[in-house]
């Protein structure tokens, strides 16, 4: 499957709303299901400068996006975090990988971030090995973080560091 990876365009809105419609996409992050398209075309158009939203494309169609949104606090200029979505019938091809590597890449080669970070929902396995294969560690545990399908669940924050301390992937 080939995919590209480029910078979203205001007109992703529509399938970046169909991303996050379904049910994995919604469960797995912190996005309010079933938004309406005008909700994304907002949020495309009123993205920060310092921002970047990648998507990825296969066959022409958006099919998974990931938000890089570095600190405000010059304090913090230094780190970004990251949030990402693949469409649900797309899951383990390689997509994630895809998106993850062009933005550690923009990160550490492109806009001098030195920490990646993150959450990641407690049970969502498949997710954490992705970004621990990518360099991030597990920095601990947000206890209750965040309400899904009714009952509060456990995160766990992750952050990769460039260039990674010795000992660390």
């Amino acid at each position: 499957m080939q995919t590209t990876i480029r910078h979203a365009e205001q007109d992703d809105y529509a399938a970046i709303a169909h991303i996050y419609a379904q049910p994995l996409a919604a469960a797995g992050t912190m996005q309010i299901p079933l938004q309406s398209r005008e909700v994304w075309k907002q949020r495309l158009a009123g993205m920060a400068t310092h921002d970047r939203m990648l998507v990825a494309v296969v066959q022409g169609e958006v099919v998974g996006n990931l938000g890089l949104h570095p600190v405000p606090n010059p304090r913090r200029a230094h780190v970004a975090g990251i949030g990402m979505a693949v469409r649900d019938d797309l899951h383990g091809r390689g997509i994630g990988t895809a998106l993850l590597k062009a933005a550690i890449d923009l990160a550490d080669n492109w806009l001098n971030l030195l920490r990646l970070e993150l959450t990641v929902y407690a049970d969502n396995t498949a997710a954490q090995r992705l970004y621990q294969n990518h360099g991030f560690v597990l920095e601990g545990t947000h206890r209750a973080y965040a309400l899904r399908h009714g009952q509060y669940v456990d995160t766990h924050a992750m952050a990769r560091l460039h260039p990674a301390p010795p000992g660390v992937r």
